[in-house]
């Protein structure tokens, strides 16, 4: 239902404005790693998936090359594949209309749409979605512009909001008895992955309890 929409901007708020200290971080380090502040924007305008953005920033910072930038950031957007699969059915629409209605997907949103019983609010998720895009795409534009007078984020302790961020998403899931179960394994996936792999596996790796919930 449409009248869900301006709901869901209210929802969208509190992540947003986490997505925009996100933002700011990605802004200021794609800059200081040689992005000019007109490719930070459009990378955040045309990928918007922090994790991934991150990730791909960490590649090049350690000397990798852009192909294997790229690859990193769509292994970590890997878990939208899950997510994509378990919100299709909800979709009006042929292939190419859920697909575009698709890109509005990002972990927050796709976690408040979720109705609980297998179904989600498509114009919840719209609404979910809108104010986090604006607030990344300012983020990245005052950290890319501006960031020289942050300086380093990590003093800052912005290195800490990406965790609190999914911590917020894992309680939301936690609150609804059909998918608390899936959560838990998620979570707990993760934290034993934490010590022994990479950056962003974790996160990948436990989206793999969303098998559970398509069973479910």
């Amino acid at each position: 239902m449409r009248d869900s929409f301006w709901p869901g901007v209210r929802l969208g708020i509190p992540y947003a404005v986490v997505g925009f200290v996100l933002s700011l971080s990605f802004g200021v380090l794609a800059r200081q790693a040689g992005f000019s502040a007109p490719q930070a924007l459009v990378t955040s305008a045309i990928v918007f998936a922090g994790s991934a953005q991150f990730a791909a920033l960490a590649v090049l910072t350690g000397g990798g090359t852009a192909a294997a930038a790229v690859a990193a950031g769509t292994m970590m957007n890997g878990r939208f594949l899950a997510m994509g699969m378990a919100l299709a059915p909800s979709l009006p629409g042929g292939p190419a209309k859920r697909a575009a209605q698709g890109q509005a997907v990002v972990d927050a949103s796709w976690a408040l749409a979720n109705r609980g019983d297998g179904t989600f609010d498509r114009w919840l998720l719209f609404g979910t979605t809108a104010p986090q895009y604006v607030t990344w795409f300012l983020g990245t534009l005052i950290g890319a512009y501006a960031g020289n007078l942050l300086g380093d984020t990590g003093r800052l302790g912005l290195d800490a909001v990406f965790p609190t961020f999914f911590l917020g998403i894992l309680i939301d899931e936690l609150r609804q008895p059909r998918s608390r179960m899936v959560a838990i394994c998620g979570a707990v996936i993760a934290l034993v992955l934490v010590p022994f792999t990479p950056a962003g596996v974790p996160i990948l790796a436990a989206a793999a309890a969303a098998i559970l919930g398509l069973r479910r």
